[in-house]
């Protein structure tokens, strides 16, 4: 038996401080390490000892397993947790913790390396009797074999990984596909499989300890996903659940085949792709905690990491295999805008309130909101690690509950300051398939967030009057006293002004005139009748609307950036507030490309004076582990080049300009 006494999390955010909290409860010290990215980081703080890693990226930090173990002897830990991600499955780093004499808080090394190669562990699935998918050899892909996956043989997270539905794509999937496997895992190796259009993406927790016992703690479903990473998950999977029959013990037999032929020991995530007539197949072995599993804890009552520990320990699983009550849903609040292709942001974090939690990184144990967040109000964002914001998990006795409950959660939710995925959140919780449990992984491919998103939220043009509102009564207080009448008093109607605010893309212009103290709009904003103003100030204003009496909060940021909040279910919407003259010299020149995310720029396909097509990548930019493409809007000629790889940029820098009218030299 091994005794852990403090436990170093090689590992940053949100999975450190959910580890942190299971070591606080069993009275084990805690080891954070951080780059200086992470300096001001939650988890630094928390932790009793923190140890710097000189530098930002991932491969100069977390991704540094001397530096790691290093951390470990200093600090005194005894004991290694890698989280997930960065060298959460790399066997190698996990003999260094073991030759170090510390001890190692996840599978054998063995059976990391069988996993990590998702080609030799499909064909070790496959003798154990375990469903699998056929490898396609590349040279042999035909049309008739299409659409197809290109997967990186290492890591997950949905990286490293591309769909290809024409032959001509699949030379550039491979290529893309291995520069981002090599950047997030440091292994470009990729593969090709069939790709099932309209599977479901099914996995059961499995827990095993050295003495030859293997739990198949339920299962979760995961197939609301972008790019082929998850946004939400859920246990039980409503799939199984309409299913029925044998499907969930199949699947609990199948995963703990898979954890014995693997010899494995401690925390794993068997993944599965299945059909709508509960047919199933091996995808891949997750050696490490899911980012998931708080859903499992909640439908359990278990602690995972406890479980972790004791396996690491040498504690035996004792009493029978758990099975899931209740129900429970888990959203991945991300800063990004999935109406600009899922674009990642950055910037500073400046407000972050959930309502009604009732715990952090521990199941609520009568129902309610779990909140696991690697971040708080204040908090830097920044382009060089994963955009997760937090965590939002519901938890209920029936599923329906569970979802409105999460949906409720994240509506009324302060995300301030950045571009969230918090909307189309809502907006997928309440989308009738999902409420009805009857969706698949096309599900974004049949919902666009263009579709979604427009009917989620605050309405954009009432947002624009009530700061326009606000913004009248700041103005009226800094002008001075206006001997007891109210700001704009007139006897007689005056004339119209205006005001103009930025939402997204669209501007929306509010006029407005006052008479004897009661504000006139020339226009009310679309789907409202009647509108009146009952109160006015810098932070708040309240306004009946079609008879309802509503408050609004409006919050106001260093960036310029105004967020108006609904006190009820309407939502939020952030605004800037536009100039009345332009400046022409902010003006960009016409056929400007300019960068929609932050990020570093990792490939330049074209020299000034090349002919391009409408469409043909020019420039590759890379952040928080994501790769993007930024494309000719028109044919011309590349008039002007920016920028060379290796440059950072921000989102608005102008990367390349296309003149649509010169001729230039062929591509």
């Amino acid at each position: 038996m091994t005794t852990i006494t403090s436990v170093l999390v090689a590992n940053r955010g949100e999975i450190a401080r959910r580890v942190f909290a299971t070591c606080r409860a069993r009275g084990i010290d805690t080891v954070a390490v951080y780059s200086d990215a992470d300096a001001n980081a939650p988890h630094v703080r928390e932790a009793d000892a923190a140890v710097r890693l000189a530098g930002v990226t991932p491969a100069e930090t977390y991704l540094r397993s001397d530096l790691i173990v290093d951390a470990a002897r200093r600090a005194g830990a005894d004991a290694v947790h890698p989280g997930y991600g960065f060298l959460s499955e790399n066997a190698d780093f996990a003999r260094a913790v073991m030759d170090a004499g510390l001890t190692w808080i996840g599978p054998p090394p063995e059976a990391i390396d069988m996993m990590a190669s998702k080609v030799a562990s499909k064909a070790m699935m496959e003798d154990a009797g375990v469903p699998v998918l056929e490898r396609l050899p590349v040279e042999e892909i035909t049309a008739d074999h299409l659409p197809v996956l290109v997967k990186a043989s290492a890591g997950g997270g949905g990286r490293g990984i591309r769909v290809v539905r024409a032959l001509e794509e699949l030379e550039d999937a491979f290529a893309r596909a291995s520069r981002e496997a090599e950047s997030a895992f440091g292994d470009g190796t990729v593969f090709c499989e069939r790709y099932v259009e309209s599977g479901h993406h099914i996995e059961v927790q499995v827990m095993a300890d050295a003495r030859d016992t293997v739990w198949a703690i339920g299962e979760r479903e995961c197939s609301v996903q972008r790019r082929l990473q998850k946004v939400i998950e859920e246990a039980p999977a409503p799939l199984v659940e309409r299913v029925g029959g044998d499907m969930r013990e199949r699947l609990a037999t199948a995963a703990r085949d898979a954890a014995r032929a693997a010899g494995y020991r401690g925390a794993g995530t068997v993944e599965f792709l299945a059909d709508d007539r509960g047919n199933f197949w091996f995808l891949e072995m997750n050696t490490r905690l899911q980012v998931e599993h708080p859903v499992t804890e909640c439908v359990t009552g278990l602690d995972l990491v406890g479980l972790q520990i004791d396996c690491a320990e040498g504690v035996a699983l004792g009493g029978d295999e758990p099975v899931m009550r209740g129900y429970s849903v888990e959203a991945r609040l991300y800063a990004e805008d999935p109406l600009t292709d899922w674009a990642p942001a950055s910037g500073t974090l400046e407000l972050l309130e959930v309502p009604f939690v009732e715990t952090t990184f521990t199941p609520p144990a009568s129902g309610g909101i779990r909140l696991d967040a690697g971040v708080e109000s204040g908090s830097e964002i920044g382009i060089h690690y994963d955009p997760m914001i937090a965590k939002v998990i519901s938890f209920a006795d029936e599923r329906a509950t569970a979802v409105r409950r999460l949906a409720q959660a994240l509506r009324r939710a302060k995300v301030h300051g950045l571009t969230t995925n918090r909307d189309l959140l809502v907006a997928t919780l309440l989308a009738p398939d999902f409420l009805e449990g009857d969706f698949d992984t096309r599900f974004y491919t049949m919902h666009p967030p263009q579709d979604l998103v427009p009917d989620a939220g605050l309405n954009a043009g009432l947002a624009a009057c009530v700061s326009a509102l606000a913004d009248r009564s700041v103005d009226a207080w800094r002008d001075g006293p206006t001997g007891g009448f109210p700001a704009g008093f007139r006897s007689l109607a005056g004339e119209y002004q205006n005001r103009t605010y930025a939402i997204g893309d669209e501007s929306f212009e509010v006029r407005y005139r006052e008479r004897r103290g009661r504000v006139e709009f020339a226009e009310l904003p679309g789907g409202i009748e009647s509108l009146e103003v009952l109160s006015a100030s810098g932070g708040e204003v309240r306004l009946q609307i079609d008879g309802v009496v509503r408050t609004f909060r409006v919050d106001r940021y260093r960036d310029g950036a105004t967020v108006v909040v609904d006190g009820g279910a309407l939502g939020t919407r952030t605004l800037a507030a536009q100039p009345r003259f332009v400046d022409a010299a902010s003006r960009l020149a016409e056929g400007a490309l300019t960068a929609v995310m932050p990020g570093v720029v990792t490939n330049v396909a074209v020299e000034v004076g090349q002919s391009v097509t409408a469409g043909q990548p020019l420039v590759w930019l890379e952040a928080m582990k994501m790769e993007q493409s930024v494309t000719a809007s028109a044919d011309g000629v590349v008039s002007a080049l920016h920028v060379k790889v290796g440059d950072q940029v921000e989102p608005g820098t102008v990367l390349a300009v296309v003149d649509a009218e010169a001729e230039g030299e062929q591509a």
